[in-house]
């Protein structure tokens, strides 16, 4: 059964280790890394789909963890908050703000009891984001006509000249562009993956989540995409529908269809096809040199 993953969120590392010694007996608990600050805390959140906080209500950096409530109160599917303090003066504050508990640290004999009891009712609640289905297993072989997956979008008119123009600037870039060195960090099985974004073909939008699709897996990664579309524009993403963000890099045959249309298909073992119409064809193969 899966467990609830967990952060640890507080400045003092005697109170991290103590509450590490008592989760560790926990069955529906595993404790998956610590942080110091809301920010720290916020930021390992995009990497890992953590199913619960246990933050310490004054934290270094800026942001204490009442503020860092207020920063998750709109997002969906967000982790359950497990309050410690060393005064119950914050105590309101944190409930109003859906707090799971909130702990007088060191907690009384018997009360950490009840605060496992109240993550159980939480753990029944909480949907984490399924992990993508695995591609076959032997990421050398070429995918068979069977095994490709082709997922068919509408380009609106108005939206073909924005195409076009990135597609322009990726051609004109790739004679002279500098090796890749960036890369994007996903989850897997409680391992941090680093993806150079040129082995990245396409990204699809998943409620708050988003998975990122290269030539042969497919990877859960828990930034929206709007965040990964600004984070990627500059390296010749575009995107070409609500759901979808595409490495123009990665487009690999203009093909026609039916109804004096032509399609555009990118890479990789699930592809997506872009209808163009024939009266930007003539654009399209200008620029890529036909």
């Amino acid at each position: 059964m899966p467990k609830l993953k967990t952060l640890l969120v507080h400045p003092d590392p005697e109170v991290r280790t103590a509450l590490r010694d008592v989760l560790e007996e926990v069955p529906f608990v595993q404790v998956l890394g610590e942080a110091v600050s809301a920010f720290e805390a916020l930021e390992l959140l995009e990497a890992i789909p953590y199913g619960v906080f246990f933050v310490g209500v004054d934290l270094p950096g800026g942001a204490s963890g009442i503020e860092m409530a207020q920063m998750l109160a709109g997002r969906k599917n967000k982790p359950a908050l497990v309050f410690i303090s060393d005064s119950e003066s914050q105590a309101y504050a944190a409930f109003e703000l859906g707090a799971t508990d909130y702990l007088l640290w060191p907690p009384a004999p018997g009360r950490m009891a009840r605060t496992m009891d109240r993550l159980q009712t939480f753990k029944t609640r909480f949907r984490e984001v399924p992990p993508p289905a695995p591609y076959p297993d032997d990421p050398d072989d070429e995918p068979s006509e069977g095994d490709e997956q082709t997922v068919k979008l509408p380009l609106p008119e108005e939206e073909q000249d924005s195409f076009l123009a990135a597609l322009q600037a990726a051609w004109d870039q790739t004679s002279n562009r500098r090796p890749e060195i960036d890369k994007l960090a996903v989850n897997q099985d409680g391992r941090t993956i680093l993806i150079a974004y040129d082995q990245i073909i396409f990204v699809e939008a998943f409620e708050d989540y988003s998975y990122v699709h290269t030539a042969n897996q497919k990877f859960l990664s828990s930034y929206r995409l709007k965040n990964l579309e600004d984070r990627l524009g500059p390296h010749r993403f575009f995107r070409v529908h609500r759901k979808y963000l595409v490495n123009l890099d990665m487009v690999t045959e203009i093909a026609s269809m039916p109804g004096s249309n032509f399609m555009l298909r990118t890479a990789g073992r699930t592809r997506i096809e872009l209808p163009i119409s024939r009266r930007r064809i003539a654009e399209l193969k200008k620029i890529i040199g036909l």
